[in-house]
């Protein structure tokens, strides 16, 4: 058969390897060139054809066989759950903030800023220069690099007032981001089975630590202004509990920020207690009207437990963050640490404290708060004028976020499946609460992708939610 084309010689093996039993060996390329009057390079081109199609299998040294054919069969892994028993709690598989959003969509459901809002010139120059340092090669101490601890140290320092004593460089524990932290200071101080004291609604990752830690949460319900100290102290008697997770500034969802009065008289009923507040500062680089004013920076006792991540305003590839504890809770929280994961990776910790102490980082934080101003006003006005039904809690001072109260006939799940299937991804509230939602709500993040595209949005979810109720 005289054929130089390697199509013809796909076609006509394959005939050749249907009638062949599985294994059978095909003829040598030299044997196929003269049977075919073809080039080797005809040849092997369509030998990679037949490969490509898992008729063939080359082995190197042996020959060219046919390919058994491998027949799908279901597979059963019933024996592990027999295994593993019930689970201790059902963690979900994934949040709503962490969808990753088609290009073409109008995300304002994401948990992290777009890529424009980030110092990128100042991070590239970091790890370039950190590549090329010991930190690149050398393991970090368990509690962090002292040069990076000092720099957490001092940054609450700085909010100290006089006669309060500011924490200390040993007082600071660098985590791999503050999710780890979260889950290490509820496994540290809260044992299992016992009662934690959670804001509602709260950011579900704090709810996902809490279940991981295998702790039983307490819902304290928070407002606008954050929650009533009367509430919060019946819910240690009542309760017995001794540690308070809350958000004082720029809370997510609610966008609230705590008056200094009410963070006084929390941590007055903290203290009476005898029990920790986890301040949870993650917005802290965030502020748009007002500045983020630490709880913690007013308490020298060790009542305060202090949580600040760099994740969200450096990278979220640069995930770096740090829990403050004094005293024996910090010992514990470090052991929790170093049996989690020894220590966390040096390069990134050099890399963020390279960004942080450059001079183009206080300029960047500048600009970050005209941009995001821009962007919470433009998504507010949006909503007002294309979702008069809904109801806006608070205008939040900082952070990423809108809280938005819906009708209380809204069917949610519908509306959020009818928004995405128009381009327009938003967030459910159930996922904040720590019981049951106290309505239907809706949080929306201003930080993302393609503001110009949010009143857009704010029409599709205006059209969806009055067809919705």
């Amino acid at each position: 058969m005289v054929n130089d084309s390697s199509t013809r010689i796909v076609a006509a093996l394959g005939k050749w390897i249907g009638q062949a039993p599985p294994g059978a060996r095909l003829p040598s390329t030299r044997a196929l060139v003269a049977e075919y009057a073809a080039s080797p390079v005809t040849v092997q081109k369509a030998l990679r054809t037949l490969t490509a199609q898992g008729l063939i299998e080359s082995r190197p040294g042996v020959g060219t066989f046919v390919r058994a054919v491998r027949t799908a069969r279901p597979l059963d892994y019933g024996w592990q759950t027999a295994a593993l028993r019930s689970p201790q709690s059902r963690l979900p598989s994934s949040s709503t903030p962490m969808r990753r959003a088609p290009n073409d969509a109008i995300a304002l459901h994401a948990g992290y800023p777009d890529r424009e809002l980030l110092p990128e010139r100042l991070i590239r120059s970091a790890l370039t220069r950190v590549a090329r340092s010991d930190a690149a090669l050398s393991p970090s101490p368990a509690a962090g690099l002292p040069e990076l601890q000092s720099w957490f140290a001092n940054e609450l320092g700085r909010s100290t007032p006089v006669g309060v004593t500011p924490p200390t460089a040993s007082d600071v524990i660098v985590l791999p981001g503050s999710q780890s932290g979260l889950s290490s200071v509820f496994r540290a101080l809260v044992p299992v089975g016992q009662p934690l004291l959670l804001e509602s609604p709260t950011y579900w990752g704090a709810i996902l630590a809490a279940a991981q830690a295998g702790v039983r949460v307490v819902p304290v319900p928070s407002g606008p202004d954050g929650p009533d100290p009367d509430e919060l102290a019946r819910a240690f008697e009542e309760t017995g509990a001794r540690v308070f997770y809350a958000q004082p500034n720029y809370a997510n969802p609610t966008g609230a920020q705590w008056s200094n009065q009410l963070s006084e008289n929390i941590v007055e009923v903290v203290r009476a207690h005898g029990a920790f507040l986890v301040e949870d500062d993650w917005a802290h680089d965030f502020g748009i009207d007002t500045d983020s004013s630490p709880v913690a920076a007013h308490d020298d006792a060790g009542h305060v437990i202090y949580l600040r991540s760099l994740t969200k305003s450096v990278s979220p590839s640069i995930r770096i963050a740090a829990v403050i504890a004094r005293g024996p809770a910090g010992d514990r929280i470090l052991a929790d640490r170093g049996a989690a994961s020894m220590f966390v990776s040096g390069l990134l910790q050099a890399a963020a404290l390279d960004v942080v102490t450059q001079p183009g980082w206080q300029t960047h934080l500048r600009n970050l708060r005209h941009q995001l101003r821009a962007r919470r006003d433009l998504l507010v006005t949006s909503l007002r004028e294309h979702v008069p039904s809904a109801h806006l809690t608070t205008v939040p001072k900082g952070g990423l976020n809108l809280w938005v109260r819906l009708p209380d006939a809204t069917n949610l799940p519908k509306l959020v499946a009818d928004c995405e299937a128009s381009g327009v991804l938003i967030a459910a509230g159930a996922e904040w609460f720590p019981a049951e939602p106290a309505g239907p709500f809706i949080r929306l993040n201003y930080s993302g992708t393609n503001p110009g595209a949010f009143p857009e949005g704010a029409r599709v979810i205006g059209d969806k939610l009055a067809r919705n109720t």
